[in-house]
C-alpha cells in the first residue's frame, strides 16, 4: 500500500541546508578555478555564505609586521570578498589562524602551515581583529558587515588546530576577541567555540566561562562528521562509517548541552560538516554519499539554525596539492567543475517546495506555492553495508491548484500572511499530471564510476573530460500519471545508491481536435509501403 500524504503541510523546508557551505583556505578564493567553481555552484544550488580557514594566515597579507611598528594590509581581503559577493555569497568569517609576526610558537597545520599558537601580544591581537572590521565596515557598509557571523578560531579542542588543546588558553583567546568585536560595533554577531565531533566536554566549560565574566555570545558552533577509524594508502584513507542519524545526533547537541543555560535558545551553526573529515577519502565522490547525506539535508533544518558541508569544491590543499582527479576530496565539485553526485543531491534540493507535506526514512515531500510538488527520494543506507539493490517508494500523493496570488501580500499592520486556496485540478478540466524525474546512482550521474571504468587516469586530457561530464549528468525521465480524486499515485522504484528528485506538474491538454500523432510516419499503424 502506498504512502498516503497529507494535504496539510506538517512543517517548512527551511534554508538552513543551504545557509552556509564551506572552502578551503580563503587565499585560494583568488584562483581562477575557485571562483569558476563558486560561480557554477550558485547557479544550481544558491548558498547564502561561505566559510573558510586562513583569514588572518600569512599568505593574506594583513599583519605586516616593520621596524617600529604592523601596518595592516587588506589587498588580497578585498579580492577574496569583492568576489564572493559578486556571486551573491557573503562570508562566514572565521578568526584564523596567527599571523607568524604574532605568534608565540612555531606550531602549525596543514601543508600550507596555518599557525595555531596564541598570540605573543594580546593587545596587538586586539588591534588586528579590529582593523580588519574596522576596514570591513568601510568598505562593505555596517549593515552588510552585521550579517556576517565572526566565529573565534576552528576546532581549538584538538592539538593539531590549538596548541596543546588548551582549553584556558581558548577561553581567554574567546574573551578577548568578542569584547574586541563588539567595542567596534554592538551589533556584529560573534560566536564559538567551533569544536570539532567528540568534544562535548567543552560545553559546559564555554558556557560557564563567557556567564561569569559577561562575555558577548550571539551563536554557537561546532563541527560533525561521522566517518570511524582509518586505513591508509598512499594519497588516500579508507574509513568505516557511522549511521547517518549519528549526524543529526551532532546537529542537537548543543541544544541539549546548552539547556538550562545562559547560551540556551541561541542560534546554532554547524560550521563543518560531512561524511568523512579526511580530504582523502574516496566515500566522498561517489553516491554512496549522496544517499547517505540525504535523510541529514531533509531533516537538519529541524535542529539547527545552519549546517555547511565541507566543501563546495575540490580546490583544497590541507594535505598538499591533490594528485590526482577524483582524490576523495572533501568537494561537490572536482578542480575541474565535475559535478559529483553529492552536488546533485543539493541541486535536488534547490528545486523543492518550502512546504513539508511528508518525511520518511525514504522520502521527503514538498509542495510550491502553486501547488507543484517535488519529492526528494533516496535508498536508505546505514554506513556499514552496501545497501539493498532496489528500494521501492510508493506514495499517494494530493495535487490541487493555488488559485490565489502565491506570493505573500500585506493583511494588517506588522504581519505578513499568504493567501492559498485549493482548487479542484479536475474541475478545471485537468486530469493528468506530468512527472519530471533526474536520478543519480551508481550507473546514473556518477563520473566517479566513469572514471574508474576508464582506468582512472590522474590528469585528463580534454576529450576524457567530455566523457566525464557527459557522465556526471543525471539521468532524466518523463511520465504522466492519472489523477483520481484529487491524488496521484506515484511508485518510484530507486537502484542501489540512487537519490532522485521528482517534480510534479498539472497537464492542461490544449492539443487541438484535428491532432494526430499516428498519421506522422513512425508513428500510426504498421503499413506496407506501395511497392
Amino acid at each position: 500500500m502506498p504512502t498516503v500524504v497529507p494535504a496539510q503541510p506538517i512543517g517548512e523546508l527551511g534554508e538552513a541546508w543551504r545557509s552556509c557551505v564551506g572552502t578551503g583556505r580563503l587565499n585560494l578564493a583568488l584562483r581562477h578555478d575557485h571562483l569558476e567553481s563558486l560561480a557554477m555552484v550558485q547557479r544550481d544550488i544558491g548558498f547564502r555564505y561561505l566559510r573558510g580557514h586562513g583569514l588572518l594566515s600569512d599568505d593574506m597579507g594583513i599583519h605586516r609586521p616593520y621596524d617600529g611598528g604592523v601596518r595592516h594590509a587588506f589587498t588580497h581581503v578585498d579580492l577574496v570578498f569583492d568576489s564572493w559577493l559578486a556571486l551573491g555569497i557573503r562570508p562566514f568569517l572565521e578568526l584564523g589562524f596567527m599571523p607568524s609576526g604574532l605568534a608565540s610558537g612555531q606550531e602549525t597545520v596543514f601543508w600550507w602551515k596555518g599557525n595555531v599558537t596564541p598570540p605573543n601580544d594580546e593587545d596587538e591581537w586586539v588591534r588586528l581583529v579590529q582593523a580588519t572590521l574596522r576596514h570591513l565596515v568601510a568598505r562593505y557598509g555596517i549593515d552588510e558587515v552585521r550579517t556576517w557571523p565572526i566565529e573565534v578560531w576552528n576546532e581549538p579542542n584538538l592539538t593539531n588546530f590549538w596548541k596543546d588543546a588548551d582549553q584556558a588558553a581558548y577561553l581567554r583567546l574567546y574573551e578577548i576577541t568578542s569584547r574586541a568585536v563588539k567595542e567596534v560595533d554592538s551589533d556584529l554577531q560573534v560566536g564559538g567555540p567551533a569544536i570539532s565531533p567528540g568534544s562535548d566536554d567543552w560545553w559546559e566549560p564555554f558556557a560557564e566561562f563567557v556567564t561569569a565574566r559577561d562575555l558577548p555570545v550571539d551563536f554557537v558552533s561546532r563541527h560533525a562528521y561521522s566517518s570511524g577509524p582509518g586505513q591508509p594508502v598512499p594519497f588516500g584513507r579508507y574509513q568505516t562509517q557511522q549511521p547517518p542519524s549519528s549526524l543529526l545526533e551532532q546537529f542537537d547537541s548543543p541544544r541539549r548541552h546548552l539547556a538550562g543555560t545562559r547560551l540556551a535558545g541561541l542560534p546554532v551553526h554547524i560550521t563543518e560538516f560531512n561524511t568523512s573529515y579526511r580530504p582523502d577519502n574516496p566515500i566522498h565522490d561517489t553516491p554512496y554519499n549522496a544517499a547517505y547525506l540525504a535523510p541529514v539535508l531533509a531533516a537538519g533544518g529541524d535542529l539547527v539554525d545552519s549546517f555547511s558541508y565541507w566543501t563546495f569544491c575540490d580546490v583544497f590543499e590541507e594535505e598538499n596539492i591533490p594528485t590526482s582527479l577524483f582524490h576523495g576530496g572533501f568537494g561537490l565539485l572536482t578542480h575541474r567543475q565535475l559535478p559529483k553526485p553529492t552536488y546533485h543531491l543539493y541541486s535536488f534540493m534547490a528545486r523543492l517546495g518550502n512546504e513539508v507535506l511528508a518525511r520518511g526514512d525514504d522520502h521527503l515531500v514538498t509542495r510550491h506555492p502553486d501547488g507543484r510538488l517535488a519529492i526528494l527520494a533516496w535508498q536508505p543506507v546505514d554506513g556499514a553495508g552496501p545497501g539493498a539493490e532496489r528500494n521501492t517508494v510508493e506514495l499517494s500523493l494530493p495535487f490541487e491548484a493555488a488559485t490565489a496570488s502565491p506570493h505573500p501580500r500585506e493583511t494588517g499592520k506588522g504581519s505578513r500572511t499568504e493567501v492559498r486556496a485549493a482548487a479542484s485540478l479536475e474541475g478545471q478540466g485537468v486530469t493528468t499530471v506530468y512527472a519530471h524525474r533526474r536520478r543519480v546512482s551508481e550507473s546514473d550521474g556518477n563520473a566517479w564510476d566513469a572514471w574508474r571504468q576508464l582506468g582512472r587516469p590522474h590528469h585528463p586530457g580534454e576529450r576524457t573530460l567530455e566523457l566525464l561530464r557527459e557522465a556526471a549528468r543525471p539521468s532524466l525521465e518523463r511520465s504522466t500519471h492519472e489523477l483520481h480524486d484529487g491524488r496521484v499515485r506515484l511508485t518510484l522504484h530507486l537502484s542501489r545508491h540512487e537519490a532522485t528528485l521528482v517534480e510534479l506538474e498539472a497537464v492542461a491538454d490544449e492539443t487541438e481536435p484535428w491532432i494526430d500523432d499516428s498519421r506522422i510516419p513512425g508513428y500510426g499503424p504498421h503499413k506496407e509501403q506501395n511497392r
